[in-house]
C-alpha cells in the first residue's frame, strides 16, 4: 500500500504517517551531505487541497508519449466521481495530437483541453497555470526534478513516472521538493507500480513476517529486446534528435538500469527496507555503435546492503538472447519468486502462492485507482522518498558499471556532477550537454578511465 503524508479521520487531520524515511533520515547516519549540498530552493509553500469526495478531479498531462497517454487513460478509468483531462503539454506537437486522439478514443466525454494545449520545452509552465488539481509528469526523466519542483510550487498534486532523476543532484532536488509537498499537503505518487499490485504486496508482507527467515541473497532481472532508434531527419536540431531518441542518452534516461531496471531494484529495496551501501559491476555496448547513442545495452551489478545481503542485478536490451523480468530472494529457511508471488521452503517445496488474479493484476491501472481513491478520501500518498531512493540505487549501479570501480552510496549521493542543466534548455535550438564528435559518434563511458563515470 502507498504511504500517506496525511490522512483524514472524521474530518480531522491525523498525525503524519510515513513509513518511508524522510529526506532528513535518508541523509542521516553517516549519509548527511557536507556543506549544505541539499537546499530547498525558492519553492513557495503551496496550499494543500482538500478531499475531493465525488467532486470533479481535473488532470493535466505533461509528456504525451505512450506511457503518459496510458497513465492518463488509466486515471480516467477510475470510479467514484467526476474526472477529466483539462490540459496537455509536450515538447512535440505530433505527440500532443496523438495523445489527444488516444485519450478521446477511450473517454470522449472526459477530455476538454480547448485552449489548454501547450507545445515546447517550456510547455509545462502553461499547464501549471491552469486549474488542474493533479498533474501527470511523463516527460524524459532528466526533466523530472525541474517539473516536479515547479508542480509542487504551483500547488498541484503529482503523479510522476520513474525514474525521478538521472543524476545525484537531481535526486537531491526531488527530495527537497518532496519535503515542500509534504508540508503543503500535496499528494505525490510515483510510477513504481509493483508496490500497488496485490500479489507483490502479499508476498512482501509474508517475507517481512519471516516466511523464509532472514534474507541472504537476492536476484533481480530485466532482460529484454533492443529498443528502436528513430532516424535523424533533415534539418533536425541535435537536441530534437536526442529528445526523439531519449532512451539512448544517459543524460535524458539515466540508461536502462535507471529507466527500466529500477522496477526490480525497487522491489528489493522494499523487501529489505533499505538501500545498498555499495555496488560493483560491469557493462557495455555489445551490439550498438556510438552512432546510435551512448547508453550501455547490458549491466551486471552486485549490490551490498548493510545487513550483508547481496543482490545480483542484471539488465540487458539485446535481440536473440534469453529474456526474463523478475525478482527472487533466498533466505535462511526458504526462497521466494516475488514476481510470481510464490514462496518455497528450504527443500524447494511450494508453501504459498498468491491468488492468480492478484498475481497478474495490472499495476499501472491499480496505482491510478489507489491515487484517485486517496484524493477522494483526503489521504495523501507520499511516494517521492522511496522513489528517490530507488532512483539513486539505479544511479549507484550505473556509476559502478560506467567506472568499473566500487561505488559507495554516501559518495554517490553527495556527487555534485550533473548530467545536464535542464533549466537552461528553453528551445530545440539549444545545445544539448552531449554532442557527437566529427565522426558522428557519441562519447560512451569507458570503465577503468575517468571518462563519463557518472
Amino acid at each position: 500500500m502507498a504511504q500517506n503524508c496525511k490522512s483524514k479521520t472524521n474530518g480531522n487531520h491525523a498525525n503524519e504517517v510515513n513509513q518511508v524515511p524522510s529526506r532528513r533520515h535518508f541523509l542521516s547516519g553517516g549519509m548527511m551531505l557536507a556543506g549544505g549540498a541539499i537546499v530547498g530552493g525558492n519553492l513557495a509553500v503551496a496550499r494543500g487541497a482538500n478531499a475531493h469526495g465525488s467532486d470533479l478531479i481535473k488532470i493535466a498531462l505533461i509528456g504525451c508519449g505512450r506511457r503518459g497517454t496510458a497513465a492518463a487513460i488509466e486515471a480516467l478509468n477510475t470510479v467514484g466521481g467526476g474526472i477529466q483531462i483539462v490540459a496537455l503539454a509536450d515538447v512535440f506537437e505530433n505527440n500532443l495530437h496523438t495523445a489527444y486522439r488516444g485519450i478521446k478514443g477511450k473517454h470522449p466525454d472526459k477530455i476538454d483541453v480547448q485552449g489548454r494545449r501547450f507545445v515546447g520545452l517550456d510547455s509545462y509552465r502553461g499547464v501549471l497555470q491552469t486549474d488542474a488539481d493533479l498533474v501527470i509528469l511523463a516527460t524524459p526523466p532528466a526533466f523530472r526534478p525541474l517539473q516536479f519542483e515547479a508542480a509542487v510550487a504551483a500547488g498541484k498534486h503529482v503523479f510522476m513516472e520513474k525514474p525521478l532523476a538521472t543524476d545525484a543532484p537531481g535526486v537531491r532536488r526531488v527530495l527537497a521538493a518532496a519535503e515542500v509537498a509534504r508540508a503543503s499537503g500535496l499528494a505525490v505518487a510515483v510510477g513504481l507500480q509493483r508496490r500497488h499490485q496485490p500479489g507483490y504486496q502479499e508476498c512482501i508482507r509474508r517475507l517481512h513476517d519471516g516466511a523464509i527467515g532472514d534474507p541472504i541473497f537476492a536476484r533481480a532481472y530485466w532482460n529484454g529486446s533492443a529498443t528502436a532508434r528513430r532516424p535523424r531527419k533533415t534539418n533536425q536540431s541535435e537536441l530534437e534528435y536526442q529528445l526523439r531518441n531519449w532512451s539512448q542518452f544517459t543524460w535524458l534516461s539515466g540508461d536502462q538500469i535507471s529507466e527500466q531496471h529500477i522496477h526490480n531494484l525497487d522491489v528489493i529495496n522494499w523487501l529489505l527496507n533499505a538501500h545498498p551501501l555499495e555496488a560493483q559491476g560491469q557493462g557495455g555496448r555489445s551490439w550498438q555503435d556510438e552512432l546510435s547513442g551512448q547508453t550501455f545495452d547490458h549491466h551486471m551489478v552486485e549490490f551490498t546492503y548493510g545487513s550483508g545481503t547481496r543482490l545480483l542485478s542484471q539488465c540487458r536490451q539485446q535481440r536473440g538472447c534469453w529474456n526474463g523480468v523478475g525478482e527472487y530472494v533466498h533466505g535462511t529457511k526458504g526462497s521466494a519468486d516475488i514476481s510470481h508471488a510464490k514462496i518455497f521452503d528450504a527443500a524447494g517445496n511450494l508453501i504459498w502462492k498468491s491468488d492468480a488474479a492478484a498475481a497478474k493484476a495490472n499495476g499501472w491501472q491499480q496505482e491510478q485507482h489507489d491515487l484517485v481513491a486517496s484524493l477522494r478520501r483526503g489521504d495523501l500518498p507520499c511516494e517521492a522518498e522511496y522513489g528517490a531512493i530507488s532512483t539513486m540505487t539505479a544511479i549507484l549501479g550505473r556509476m559502478a558499471t560506467y567506472s568499473g570501480k566500487i561505488a559507495k552510496w554516501e559518495d554517490a549521493l553527495a556527487s555534485k556532477i550533473g548530467l545536464a542543466d535542464c533549466d537552461q534548455l528553453l528551445s530545440l535550438d539549444a545545445q544539448p550537454p552531449v554532442l557527437p564528435g566529427d565522426d558522428g559518434r557519441y562519447p560512451v563511458a569507458q570503465p577503468g578511465s575517468k571518462v563519463h563515470q557518472v
